[in-house]
């Protein structure tokens, strides 16, 4: 699992980004693209732009009209995409190397390990887990991305794998779970800056990611298989992400790896897209 089959990244510069999923070209925001684009005209062949307007809000200016949803592949993993109003379309491709690194964790494991994954967005990373043979907790405050993780395993042939579709506050599960003495033999996070919970409770990274990660400790306690941790958080970078790791896992955080998130284009370029920390207590 190493390559996104219907994904590259055509270009990027002036704070945007120019990628192709599947069929279609798409132009939108980028902060990290900060230098020039390489190819000024490949621009014009996008079918849709997202365009900014007052308050970080936005709209999609397409040319010609997309459907309301398609497929793109990843190896065994079909994923859908939906042009979103925030500027997203479901799938983020600079995550394809931890899809492929938790393929293998649950792999070298035998397989059948419990993963909670937490903020798990629109599932990719619950499936591969799931593909690879764990059993998976799938929890995010969103109702409609967890029915899109939904339609993903259902695309992707895995309706009938074993995986738990939570919709709830991460912060109150994790407690929760805690109190009922549940456990997990690994953990996933990809926690956003800002959030809210279903029914308004408040999430900030730099206020409550050490809370949630010690609680997460206590649900793996001497049993942890790996965990992994990324972040899109403006002034985090390898070297705070590896710490945070660290200080959950104690003893252990010799183990663990930082680095950037990166995608390449066309012309060989790297786009920065955020930060990962893995730790698996199999790596050699």
């Amino acid at each position: 699992m190493s390559e996104l089959d219907d994904y590259e990244l055509l270009d990027f510069g002036d704070g945007r980004r120019l990628e192709r999923f599947g069929n279609y070209i798409i132009d939108r925001p980028c902060p990290t693209a900060t230098c020039e684009p390489h190819d000024t005209a490949l621009w014009q062949s996008a079918d849709t732009s997202y365009k900014l307007g007052q308050r970080e809000s936005g709209a999609w200016k397409p040319p010609r009209k997309l459907p309301d949803c398609w497929n793109v592949s990843f190896k065994s993993l079909t994923l859908e995409l939906r042009l979103t109003e925030r500027g997203q379309l479901g799938v983020f491709p600079e995550q394809k190397w931890n899809w492929g690194w938790i393929g293998r964790q649950v792999a070298r494991a035998g397989g059948g390990m419990n993963v909670l994954n937490l903020f798990a967005h629109t599932g990719a990373s619950t499936l591969a887990a799931a593909a690879a043979g764990a059993r998976v907790t799938h929890v995010d405050s969103s109702r409609s991305s967890v029915s899109w993780a939904r339609r993903n395993a259902k695309h992707s042939g895995l309706e009938g794998a074993p995986i738990r579709w939570i919709v709830d506050d991460v912060p109150q599960f994790v407690c929760r779970e805690l109190r009922r003495q549940n456990h997990y033999d690994a953990v996933i996070l990809d926690p956003p800056s800002f959030g809210r919970g279903p029914d308004g409770e408040t999430w900030k990274l730099t206020d409550q990611l050490i809370g949630l990660l010690d609680r997460c400790a206590e649900l793996t306690a001497s049993r942890a298989a790996f965990y992994l941790l990324t972040c899109h958080t403006s002034g985090i970078g390898s070297a705070e992400i590896s710490a945070y790791l660290s200080s959950l896992l104690g003893s252990c955080q010799a183990g663990v790896a930082a680095e950037g998130l990166r995608l390449t284009s066309r012309d060989g370029r790297r786009l920065s897209c955020g930060v990962a920390a893995r730790w698996g207590s199999r790596e050699s």
